[in-house]
């Protein structure tokens, strides 16, 4: 299988830093592009379905069925055992938290991979995720409910983006793009300071557990009530993504060359810079801050479909979903206490970026 920078024959692509351009229509790649269209959906959904019955309380197919019909054709009209309670009260939110958030962020980090014409490009590139960490710990250390930890934590990433375009644009670099990064990079360090001193004012036996558990991201606390609300937000920032990302294809060349293919890349980048922003910014406020998913996960897919944003962003919405899935099944059944997801996709992701930059170094 070739690197993703060898899959393109567009020569005003391959000078791009992440070689996103569209490939070259050709056997192995219209082979290739039915890939999505029938494994990878099918691996996300039986990934999905396996997770209701794995666990510290494993079950069977038979108690899965039963306590289906008990729960949603006999309306739960009994009081719920403990299998109801286990499948439908605390696997189900988080594996629909992890279906959505896995798909939220490997779209956005995917997104931005394309955008910034760069692989190592991740959804915290703008500052996003510090931003939200920032306002997640305030209203932790002012000792807020849930609700209102996830809503300062969604606000304060929005916020941080739209300071991170203010200061680009009073920058006026001659790359808007260069200009973008510097300061969601200068930004994103002050809020990480702000983040590191509300954990050492913070209560270290109130206030550090949640602030420590909170910046390394869970499934294990999220409810449908935390996630029903932030579904509208990742839908409406994943639509204009869907919809639009044959355009993707474009920005990932020079912006001269996109402008003369008819885009307005300023409107353009600006309205995906957003849509991933709202899915990040969702995602972080009800799971905290899962690291590598938005960063590992577009490459796999590229790996597997070959870089046209038409058919990577579909492939990165499976694998990423099917992959924070499996992770928070893994979180929940090999350890006798709930592991952070932080620190599963970290010890997953960072040996596998490795192996892909190793091998992407050999074959240049």
């Amino acid at each position: 299988m070739t690197a993703p920078s060898s899959s393109t024959g567009d020569p005003a692509a391959s000078r791009t830093a992440s070689s996103t351009a569209p490939a070259r229509s050709g056997p192995a790649t219209e082979r290739s592009s039915r890939l999505p269209a029938t494994l990878l959906p099918a691996l996300c959904v039986l990934i999905v379905f396996g997770a209701f019955f794995v666990g510290q309380f494993p079950l069977g197919l038979d108690d899965f069925l039963t306590s289906a019909r008990h729960w949603f054709l006999e309306g739960g009209q009994a009081a719920p055992n403990a299998v109801d309670k286990v499948l439908w009260q605390i696997r189900l939110p988080r594996i629909l938290a992890g279906v959505f958030v896995g798909a939220s962020l490997s779209v956005a980090g995917a997104a931005y991979q394309g955008m910034f014409r760069n692989p190592l490009v991740s959804p915290d590139i703008l500052g996003i995720t510090a931003g939200a960490g920032l306002g997640a710990m305030l209203a932790i250390y002012l000792g807020q409910p849930v609700i209102v930890i996830q809503l300062a934590a969604f606000c304060s990433g929005l916020l941080t983006v739209g300071l991170v375009c203010l200061v680009s644009q009073a920058a006026r670099f001659h790359s808007p793009t260069l200009a973008l990064v510097l300061s969601g990079i200068a930004i994103g360090a002050l809020c990480g300071a702000g983040i590191s001193l509300a954990k050492i004012l913070a209560d270290p036996y109130r206030d550090l557990p949640s602030m420590t558990f909170w910046m390394l991201g869970a499934l294990n606390s999220v409810t449908l009530d935390d996630l029903l609300p932030t579904l509208p937000v990742m839908l409406a920032g994943m639509l204009p993504l869907a919809l639009l990302r044959w355009r993707m294809n474009l920005l990932s060349l020079d912006d001269e060359e996109a402008q003369a293919l008819g885009v307005n890349v300023r409107r353009t980048r600006l309205l995906f810079i957003l849509s991933a922003t709202l899915m990040t910014s969702a995602s972080v406020a009800i799971t905290g801050i899962i690291g590598w998913v938005g960063l590992v996960i577009p490459h796999i897919a590229r790996l597997w479909v070959g870089p046209d944003f038409r058919r990577l962003l579909p492939a990165s919405l499976c694998l990423g979903a099917g992959f924070l899935v499996l992770t928070d099944t893994v979180a929940r059944t090999l350890f006798p206490i709930e592991v952070p997801l932080g620190i599963i996709t970290a010890c997953i992701g960072a040996p596998f970026f490795l192996g892909l930059l190793i091998r992407t170094g050999d074959r240049r």
